[in-house]
């Protein structure tokens, strides 16, 4: 069973980088997403950024495109999620999904059927 470990979270100043990362065991599905999710207190689960690994394609949550970048190794062990230029608002516990086999829809938390455990990203002003 595929499973997935995030880490790279932490505490920046507004303006800051940081880099997530998120570990896959046993991902060999081609026709699959994998992506990011956040979720802030008090507020519903939304759509980051997402992989599809059929064709390598990129989607993006289109209020973060600019400031978000993700990314994946060679070997789809690790998926990334570059986030520069952040704000407070960026605060939010970060997950990494996996929706197997791929929908449409890439956008929608409850496509996704494997999460990791989430990183905690918090921005200070």
């Amino acid at each position: 069973q595929m499973q997935l470990v995030e880490s790279g979270g932490g505490s920046v100043q507004a303006g800051g980088s940081l880099r997530l990362s998120c570990a896959a065991s046993r991902y060999t599905y081609a026709r699959s997403f994998w992506g990011w999710f956040r979720q802030a207190p008090g507020k519903e689960r939304e759509e980051v950024a997402a992989i599809y690994r059929g064709t390598d394609s990129t989607y993006y949550a289109g209020s973060l495109k600019g400031r978000f970048t993700i990314s994946r190794d060679n070997a789809w062990k690790t998926l990334y999620l570059q986030m520069d230029s952040l704000k407070p608002e960026d605060t939010a516990m970060y997950y990494c999904a996996a929706q197997i086999p791929a929908t449409g829809d890439w956008a929608s938390p409850n496509r996704y059927n494997v999460w990791g455990q989430g990183t905690q990203v918090t921005v200070s002003s």
